[in-house]
């Protein structure tokens, strides 16, 4: 899928599989941005089976500037119950360093957006370090609120693993 934006030779696409070393790319990238560099263990390998096998557990929008890609958002969907309707989360935002400030991470946000609407999505959600205050600035200007009282959760691995061998 082509989407045409107001930005001049800007565009967005749907990824495919032959987008997974640009994804991978950008995921380091933003990795390294975020301090993380040393938790990325993605691999070509394991982005085209969990993006594009038999099972796709996430979509991914790329933004290209006269051909180039610059930026990307990955995403999928999650469900409140609350609401008894879907959401869409957004795992990763990204822009390349030279081309931000320019209205391409805001074109991939409100396509996002646009996707929740159309599909009667309740809400788009995503994380931000409290630390990044340029997203965080960026996240207030478009009407996002953060989610006082909440905290993330995360069982990951040795103790993932510890915890799925209690299950009887």
């Amino acid at each position: 899928m082509l989407i045409t934006t107001a930005l001049p030779n800007f565009i967005l696409r749907t990824a495919t599989k032959a987008d997974v070393p640009i994804i991978l790319n950008f995921i380091t990238e933003l990795a390294v941005y975020e301090r993380l560099a040393h938790e990325v263990v993605a691999t070509e390998a394991i982005l085209n089976q969990s993006l594009f096998g038999p099972t796709p557990f996430a979509k991914v929008i790329i933004g290209e500037l006269s051909g180039a890609p610059v930026g990307y958002a990955l995403y999928f969907h999650n469900f409140s119950t609350f609401t008894g309707r879907p959401g869409i989360y957004l795992e990763d935002l990204y822009v390349t360093p030279e081309k931000r400030g320019c209205g391409y991470g805001k074109a991939l946000l409100s396509c996002l957006a646009k996707f929740a609407v159309e599909m009667n999505c309740t809400r788009v959600e995503w994380s931000v370090l409290d630390w990044n205050e340029p997203s965080i600035k960026f996240y207030h200007s478009i009407g996002a609120t953060p989610m006082d009282g909440w905290t993330t959760q995360r069982l990951d691995g040795k103790e993932l693993i510890n915890f799925a061998k209690q299950f009887k």
